[in-house]
């Protein structure tokens, strides 16, 4: 049973109905991200975890949302689960997973996205899809008869919610919006729910 206040048990119950109803990826989240001067940015990724710590994703830390973390090390995401006429909207802080962490998850990767992951200068302008699929070949070359280890630069990041916001669909747009603020200074665990006009 998920009780009122607490968004992440809420969370868990509608992504297990979206595992089950959304025909593609439904752990497709957008990742909204900011440079230091505010100016914004937003693109899809995956959610590769979710827990009481936050909402985890992982992507070359030399990319440009990689670029804006550093600088701006605070995130939006949103999942629309078009199926279920369902969207979550969390806010909150980014911080990177452990190494540990980054390690264990790169290990689960097909070897192919592993070494794509040395192949791609995420985010750089490439002179033509030649040039990046000889160089995948080349790293292909490189680690022939061996396990392919997570470059430097490739990370995971969490993002640790301070606001989630769950949208439900209803006739003539008279929606419910549900909102989940962290209680308390300096990240406390408790929340505080209300209610915002569609």
């Amino acid at each position: 049973m998920v009780t009122a206040t607490d968004p992440d048990a809420l969370f868990d119950s509608w992504f297990a109905e979206a595992r089950a109803a959304e025909p593609n990826d439904p752990d497709a989240m957008s990742l909204a991200t900011a440079t230091a001067d505010g100016a914004p940015s937003v693109r899809m990724v995956l959610m590769k975890g979710h827990d009481k710590r936050g909402f985890v994703f992982y992507t070359n830390s030399l990319s440009r949302k990689g670029d804006e973390l550093a600088a701006n090390p605070r995130a939006a995401l949103l999942f629309h689960w078009k199926s279920l006429r369902r969207q979550v909207r969390i806010e909150g802080p980014v911080a990177p997973v452990s190494d540990e962490e980054a390690d264990a998850y790169f290990a689960s990767r097909s070897r192919e996205s592993q070494l794509g992951a040395w192949a791609s200068d995420q985010s750089r302008p490439l002179a033509s899809r030649t040039l990046f699929e000889a160089r995948y070949e080349m790293t292909v070359l490189d680690h022939e008869g061996r396990d392919v280890p997570r470059p430097p630069h490739w990370k995971g990041y969490r993002v640790r919610p301070e606001r989630f916001e769950f949208w439900t669909d209803r006739p003539h747009r008279l929606h419910e919006r549900r909102l989940f603020v962290r209680d308390g200074e300096g990240g406390g665990e408790g929340w505080r729910e209300s209610l915002l006009y569609p």
